[in-house]
């Protein structure tokens, strides 16, 4: 009886890792189609937008872009579908898309009961407020009995709900499921307030009929760190999009640029960033990855360095013309930070 019962739960166990295994083979199957499938915003200006003629750009886009430099030393080799707050995590549970990079929260509940997976965070942001410059407040503290534009489906809500209460506030909050119609919503002035991460209100402002006429208030009322999420039970795809991040980070730091990279890559005697680019003939670390061994050396031959894509999408050299603060480099008073590639 007791081989039985034994044989039985050994039997059972094999079978729950053998669907594991079966279904924890993401980056197998984007090899087999070709291209990576990233989910994103469905337009938000420094992160994922299409241009006219449909070309997706931004922060969010270039990290796609980048896991595909480092599959298959091609960015070009991803399709993008555009999701809401409300589809985004359905796209990803359901394989739809392959990697969700759309400005998303790293909280316990989507990191638990959503059965998702993250850990590199691209942006560390916070929640703040975006008002007309003619309601004359200087801070959030003086929002009581305004009305605010909030998009359902994310942290925001329970964000402004906690604040406000926090801080014996009253508020109206003008609650929209797209994107599109908070900030058509907010342009019209059906709200006083809008409230989303503090990048998105920089990005949105953009957008508005008279930009000027608005301002961010000083006040950051939440963590909000971002970045790419996967589904939990492929740890070799999670490793994949972990290390795309930590490459652009590293190359950073190294001071290896798109413009440099080539040179570097020729001359260095370094032997961490020979390791890095894939030049050390004994290095394994793209094959610990399944991929390549210049995967990482791909992927800033394509993109540049994490500094670059910051910049010419959201940063100095953006229209949004956000700092970097605490996403700059651990050596330069931020907090990116890479783990030693070795």
């Amino acid at each position: 009886m007791k081989k039985t019962l034994l044989s039985a739960i050994i039997g059972t166990a094999a079978i729950g890792l053998g669907a594991t295994a079966a279904s924890a083979a993401t980056l197998d199957d984007v090899k087999a189609k070709g291209f990576v499938q990233c989910g994103v915003n469905t337009g938000l200006a420094g992160f994922a937008a299409p241009d006219s003629a449909g070309n997706w750009t931004g922060f969010d886009v270039d990290y796609c872009r980048a896991i595909a430099a480092a599959i298959f030393a091609d960015p070009t080799k991803v399709k993008f579908t555009p999701t809401t707050a409300k589809e985004r995590f359905p796209a990803l549970q359901s394989g739809e898309v392959d990697v969700l990079a759309r400005n998303t929260t790293w909280t316990l509940n989507r990191d638990t009961a959503l059965g998702l997976d993250f850990r590199p965070i691209n942006y560390y942001d916070g929640q703040g407020f975006m008002v007309r410059k003619s309601l004359n407040v200087a801070s959030a503290l003086e929002l009581s009995g305004a009305a605010v534009c909030v998009q359902a489906g994310t942290t925001t809500e329970l964000n402004l709900a906690d604040y406000f209460k926090a801080n014996n506030l009253q508020y109206n909050p003008v609650v929209f499921e797209k994107l599109e119609e908070v900030n058509a919503a907010y342009d019209a002035g059906r709200c006083d307030v809008y409230t989303t991460d503090a990048s998105g209100l920089y990005s949105l402002r953009l957008t508005l009929k008279n930009p000027d006429e608005h301002m961010i208030l000083p006040e950051i009322i939440s963590k909000e760190p971002l970045g790419p999420a996967v589904r939990q039970g492929d740890d070799q795809w999670f490793d994949v999009v972990s290390w795309t991040h930590f490459a652009l980070i590293q190359a950073e730091e190294f001071g290896i640029t798109q413009a440099n990279v080539d040179e570097i890559k020729a001359s260095t005697t370094n032997p961490d960033v020979k390791r890095f680019l894939g030049a050390e003939a004994d290095s394994k670390l793209g094959t610990d990855l399944g991929l390549s061994n210049d995967w990482a050396y791909n992927i800033i031959k394509a993109l540049g360095n994490y500094g670059e894509v910051f910049d010419r999408n959201i940063g100095e050299g953006s229209p949004l013309k956000i700092q970097r603060g605490l996403n700059a480099l651990w050596t330069k008073g931020g907090i990116q930070y890479a783990p030693p590639v070795r």
